[in-house]
């Protein structure tokens, strides 16, 4: 998300060279170079969308149809950011490009979910958002036919057939290489509050799984996910990395899919935990909240401050709390031992971080995350209207009507 990668996507390629090389599906590993020396504080944002029948909404086998359609009726180089395939046919991810502040990052989302949703309408299919389709099935979807996720179903069978899960990534750009490491290191302990705010995957297959994002441990099946391990420094992760690499275990870094990574090529720290939000004013406020969150650990860095020493199984703990009861339970307020109310401590992170917002000019945005605190996450209201008359299918037409405001 810096200036670097900019001049680099401007190197003539065709639409499907485009999208093979932004998703990594085969053309080459990524190598890694340390790029953090665009502007700070940029954003860029993924959401992973559904595609869905406009009359039954149930998913539908459809990117390759829509990527067609999108390259025909769109300008020469988008102005918004990017549409992109995922590993099922029935999911499809639309990308800001780097943005200088939250304002932006909103106006090229509002744009790509527009726009992916008048290209569904046009062959009778729709677009909703949330962390899962509450009763589709992973049997009936197809996977796309890109090199990457081919390998991926070879390699990890089962446990990649069966993601059919949407999640939301933002990326932070960042300066410094070892400030990247010291934000990523502190994001840590973030990710549970990030988690009960954005959880909005409370069915699968037909079921109340009792959880708020299923799409975590549905993910958590895969290898390199989660909390991820700290770092001493730039010159420690990339080590780390490279051993992994040597070892045959990964092709490159992108295959590290942790809740947090520093992402060298782009130039970010990337925050990969969120549940797809339906409400495009929950992704933006998620946005806004994230980049004061990295605003204030790029601080502490600067001024030499130390992190807290968060015991890893400790971070996980609050992790698979706020997946199970999302912002109505309580997680443990560490470094203390002490558990609060998740809402609580959701509320006095907000207060603090605010003046970081204000600085980068997205503290209005974070009326979204305080409707989220006073209204229920997105799971929650899927929960209300199920509830009403027990039927998935009104839950989705629900999610279906609100992903479009």
């Amino acid at each position: 998300m810096n200036v670097a990668l900019q001049n680099r996507c401007k190197v003539a390629r065709t639409p499907a060279q485009t999208r093979s090389l932004v998703a990594g599906d085969g053309y080459a590993p990524a190598q890694m170079g340390a790029n953090f020396t665009g502007a700070s504080y940029t954003v860029g944002v993924e959401e992973e969308l559904m595609i869905v029948d406009a009359s039954s909404y149930a998913l539908v086998n459809a990117i390759e149809s829509l990527l067609e359609d999108a390259d025909a009726s769109a300008d020469i180089e988008r102005s918004d950011g990017e549409i992109k395939p995922e590993l099922m046919e029935s999911v499809l991810e639309i990308a800001t490009k780097p943005c200088a502040d939250v304002s932006e990052a909103d106006e090229q989302l509002r744009s790509l979910r527009r726009s992916v949703r008048e290209t569904a309408g046009a062959r009778g299919l729709t677009i909703g958002s949330a962390g899962t389709h509450p009763f589709a099935m992973w049997e009936d979807q197809r996977i796309v036919a890109r090199p990457r996720y081919r390998d991926l179903i070879s390699a990890l069978r089962f446990v990649a057939r069966q993601e059919l899960i949407f999640g939301m990534h933002v990326h932070v750009g960042i300066d410094d290489a070892d400030k990247a490491i010291h934000v990523a290191n502190g994001m840590r302990v973030h990710v549970p509050v990030l988690l009960a705010l954005s959880a909005n995957s409370p069915f699968w297959r037909g079921d109340r799984t009792g959880l708020l994002s299923t799409r975590t441990p549905i993910f958590r099946q895969f290898p390199r996910v989660g909390m991820p391990p700290s770092y001493a420094d730039w010159a420690d992760w990339k080590r780390q990395v490279a051993f992994m690499v040597a070892s045959g275990v990964m092709e490159d870094y992108t295959y590290l899919w942790y809740d947090v990574r520093p992402h060298p090529n782009l130039g970010t720290v990337e925050i990969r935990v969120c549940d797809s939000q339906t409400r495009l004013e929950h992704s933006v406020a998620l946005t806004a909240l994230i980049q004061a969150m990295v605003h204030e650990l790029a601080e502490h860095y600067e001024a030499g401050t130390q992190l807290a020493d968060y015991p890893w199984q400790m971070l996980d703990e609050n992790k698979w709390l706020a997946a199970r009861h999302g912002l109505e339970g309580e997680i443990v307020d560490l470094p203390s031992s002490d558990r609060v109310s998740t809402r609580t401590l959701t509320r006095r992170l907000l207060e603090r971080l605010e003046p970081h917002a204000q600085q980068l000019g997205g503290a209005g945005a974070l009326d979204g995350i305080r409707d989220l605190l006073e209204r229920g996450n997105g799971a929650a209201r899927q929960l209300v209207v199920y509830e009403a008359n027990e039927d998935l299918t009104e839950v989705m037409a629900e999610i279906i009507t609100a992903t479009s405001l």
